[in-house]
């Protein structure tokens, strides 16, 4: 069966386009914030406070994305956030003032939530449908979304000053994603796990109780399990969105590195986590979720704690190297983990990661500005280890692998 008639790849294409919005897009607005300061004259402080901005609109947008879930499914949310999010480009390069532009991003924020949520609402479905490991491929298109964004910036930026011309070529890329998006999306999103000990105790062979609609509309409290992921899940995104957006900075002001070398470290963490995310559903199958999240978070600590000891650029550049590497495969992981307890932990489970994205530069901004920034680098190290702590609380499930099918590399 060739790849467009396969049901399977056909859906990876159509979930991918939406994990390739998400980075594109959150990459293309945070490469012209300092254009966007000096249009609008801001001081640092109030930089930080934009920023966060977009973390409080995600942190909040929780209960409105678990019940936008379960009324209209993933597939229609997953469209409209990521045709909002396109749209809220244009509205931040012609935001007037400061006050507009914090209500431009928080509004981005809460859209990000919804899309992170439904897009991998999709890709747990199409994984449980499939019996197919999917997620750290697609989560590879996010990160090469932001270097999609980064190259794209760097061009517009050398050809014209203007924002908003940035933003409309981007505008129009992101409306190409969303109809590629459109074509294969699934309607149904993945079941949840049986968690009634009960039903775990019945029979091989005994009919499964069919699953109770109503009860699935109700709001239930979290349990242990998913508030250990909630906590990776931070942890995992603090850390990759802060490496995203001080990395060139501690290259610079820290490392002493020059004004050519500095944006190498953005490009190695990208690099490096793309590569890592395209192996992983491989080393997934082979040594199970946990072991994975386990040991490359610890992989990822480790060797950014020991290059901020050393000093210098070459070990920044490897220490950068080693979290790309270790940190790329822990959201693919808990995401996975979080859809097979059902919606309403998924929707936590994202909505604590798109926090942890939009909020952890900021924060380690804070730190910084408390002390100096090889101490926020420092905070970012002991977050990939906290990720490590909490994977060995966390119930890991894998995914079955279709029988007469070939494990994914």
């Amino acid at each position: 069966m060739s790849r467009l008639h396969d049901p399977f790849r056909r859906g990876q294409l159509a979930i991918a386009a939406l994990f390739l919005s998400l980075g594109f897009q959150y990459a293309t607005w945070a490469a012209r914030i300092p254009a966007v300061k000096t249009r609008l004259d801001l001081s640092a402080a109030e930089v930080g406070v934009l920023l966060m901005a977009a973390g409080v609109g995600a942190a909040v947008s929780f209960p409105a994305v678990a019940w936008l879930m379960r009324r209209i499914g993933s597939r229609r949310l997953a469209l409209l956030s990521q045709l909002g999010l396109a749209l809220l480009l244009l509205a931040l390069a012609a935001a007037p003032n400061y006050p507009v532009a914090l209500l431009v991003m928080c509004a981005d924020g809460v859209l990000a939530g919804c899309l992170n949520v439904a897009m991998n609402a999709q890709g747990a479905a199409l994984e449980a449908r499939h019996e197919r490991n999917t997620m750290a491929r697609l989560h590879a298109v996010f990160s090469a979304g932001s270097l999609l964004a980064a190259l794209l910036a760097s061009g517009m930026t050398a050809a014209t000053g203007s924002v908003t011309a940035h933003f409309g070529v981007a505008v129009v890329l992101l409306a190409a994603l969303g109809a590629t998006a459109r074509t294969g999306l699934l309607d149904e999103d993945a079941p949840a796990e049986r968690t009634d000990p009960a039903d775990a105790a019945a029979p091989p062979g005994s009919p499964a109780p069919a699953a109770p609609e109503p009860a699935r509309r109700r709001w239930t409290v979290p349990s242990r399990p998913t508030l250990w992921m909630c906590c990776a899940m931070v942890f995992g995104t603090v850390a990759e969105g802060a490496m995203n957006d001080w990395s060139a900075l501690y290259l610079k002001d820290v490392a002493e590195a020059s004004a050519e070398l500095a944006p190498l470290g953005i490009a190695v963490v990208s690099g490096m986590m793309v590569v890592a995310r395209l192996f992983a559903d491989g080393w997934r199958s082979r040594w199970g979720d946990g072991r994975v999240v386990l040991l490359g978070s610890a992989v990822a600590g480790t060797g950014l704690a020991l290059a901020l000891v050393s000093g210098g650029v070459a070990p920044a550049l490897a220490g950068f190297a080693c979290m790309g590497l270790g940190i790329a495969a822990v959201t693919p992981c808990v995401y996975a983990a979080a859809a097979r307890q059902g919606s309403d932990a998924l929707t936590l489970v994202a909505a604590m990661g798109t926090t942890g994205l939009l909020a952890g530069p900021p924060l380690i901004g804070f730190v910084a500005g408390a002390s100096n920034l090889a101490w926020g680098m420092g905070a970012v190290a002991a977050s990939a280890g906290a990720v490590a702590l909490c994977s060995t609380r966390i119930r890991w499930t894998p995914i079955p692998v279709a029988r007469g099918e070939a494990t994914p590399a």
